[in-house]
Order: C-alpha cells, then sequence, then structure tokens
C-alpha cells in the first residue's frame, strides 16, 4: 500500500516555521509520521518533492506509511490519496520527475592511478552534478534500465521501465537548490524531467515508484508523479 499527499503551504507559514531549505524541509516532514520514533525513522522512509509556487510551497510525500496532516499545514492545503495497486498495472505512463542526476569522479593519486582501499575497491569517489542536455538524457535512460546497485549481492537493480524516446522529453536546466546541515553548506543540482515512460517489469517498476530514481532522495528528490495514459490514443 502506497499513500500520496500534497501539502501547501505559503511563505508566510514556512517562515515562521523557520524552514529555509530543503533540508529544513525534510526534518519538518517527519511531523507527518509523528508516532514514529526516531530510532525507526530509517525502517520506514518516505519520498518527497518540494515546488516552489509564486508565494507558496507545494509538498509531495510519497509513503507506504499514511502521512497525517501537521498543524503547521491549513486543512484545505492537505490532500490525501490512496495509491490502488491497480494504478500501477498499466503499461504507459506521462511522468514528472525532480531528480539529482551526478556522476562520480574517481580518487587519483599524484601519479594519475585510481586510490583503490584496502580490500582492492575503488575509494569513494566524488560526485559532481550533471548539467549538459545529453548527459541528462542519457542519465535518465540509464536509471530506467539500472536503479541502483546491490553492492552486498554485486548485482545492478532493474529500474523495470524504459523511457519512450519517440515521444518528447522535457529537460529542464539543473538548478542549484543550497542548503545547511550541522552548520555546514552544501547543495543539490535539481532537474526536472518530464516525459513518457513504458513499464517493462512490472515489480521493478513498482519497487522504482516505493525507493525513487537517483539520489538526494532525503532533500526532496527522486519521487516519480504518475499519469496513466493510452499510448496508442496520443498517437492519434
Amino acid at each position: 500500500m502506497n499513500w500520496l499527499a500534497r501539502l501547501e503551504v505559503d511563505r508566510e507559514t514556512a517562515r515562521a516555521e523557520r524552514i529555509s531549505d530543503s533540508y529544513a524541509w525534510h526534518k519538518k516532514l517527519w511531523e507527518c509520521f509523528p508516532d514514529v520514533p526516531d530510532q525507526k525513522r530509517k525502517e520506514i522512509g518516505f519520498l518527497t518533492r518540494i515546488d516552489v509556487l509564486e508565494g507558496a510551497f507545494r509538498l509531495w510525500i510519497l509513503s507506504k506509511r499514511r502521512p497525517v496532516r501537521p498543524k503547521w499545514c491549513p486543512a484545505e492545503g492537505f490532500d490525501l490519496k490512496e495509491i490502488s495497486a491497480s494504478f500501477l498495472d498499466h503499461q504507459y505512463y506521462a511522468f514528472d520527475l525532480r531528480a539529482n542526476p551526478t556522476k562520480c569522479i574517481d580518487r587519483r593519486g599524484p601519479d594519475g592511478a585510481i586510490l583503490l582501499r584496502r580490500n582492492g575497491k575503488r575509494t569513494k569517489g566524488k560526485r559532481v552534478p550533471l548539467v549538459k542536455p545529453e548527459d541528462l538524457r542519457t542519465w535518465l535512460i540509464h536509471k530506467a534500465e539500472v536503479r541502483c546497485r546491490d553492492e552486498n549481492a554485486g548485482v545492478d537493480v532493474p529500474g523495470g521501465f524504459r523511457i519512450v524516446e519517440q515521444k518528447p522529453l522535457e529537460i529542464s536546466p539543473m538548478v542549484e537548490n543550497h542548503f545547511r546541515r550541522n552548520g555546514d553548506a552544501a547543495y543539490h543540482g535539481g532537474v526536472q524531467f518530464r516525459g513518457i515512460l513504458e513499464v517493462t517489469d512490472q515489480e521493478k517498476f513498482i519497487e522504482s515508484y516505493q525507493y525513487g530514481i537517483g539520489s538526494a532522495k532525503g532533500f526532496g528528490f527522486g519521487l516519480l508523479l504518475l499519469a496513466p495514459i493510452d499510448l496508442k490514443e496520443k498517437q492519434h
């Protein structure tokens, strides 16, 4: 079972609640799950998205646990829907995704050789945002095929869908999303994708929907907003 909540909050409320960036929103949205103790938070998790409107914010939450309306969100600004199993049974969807596309740059020594750990594996590289449209397109197509790498099992996890490249794929320019965490300043590069996808493996696609696409999921990235479509009708 999945729940999708939409919250609309004006800027004055956000300012009064001292919500200034994506990390502050992430911490604040835990109030939608008031019965979850801190030590259990990793077990439930949820995906979020933050849309900046004129004078307000629109927030999305996708979770297996039912969220509740926090006191700082007005009743008229809170909408909750249960995602039925049949909603994820379709073959084609129009999608809207705000993601954090990155690539990993290997760490190298003075001689240019890739630095390795004692176990022979590469040291953790530095992640940098992707900017070029062709790189962003390639990243999304790859994520549809391989959502992530299961390091414990040593295998790639399929995304369970493909991007329908015969249809327009809108890619917005990368926008820097700055935030502060534990006193340190940082940012994520946010990119919005809009297009049409085809489900190739329903089970894996549902996993992708539930777990999100790409990195920085705790900062408002990775949530797929979907609308089932009949592609045959779209072609006429």
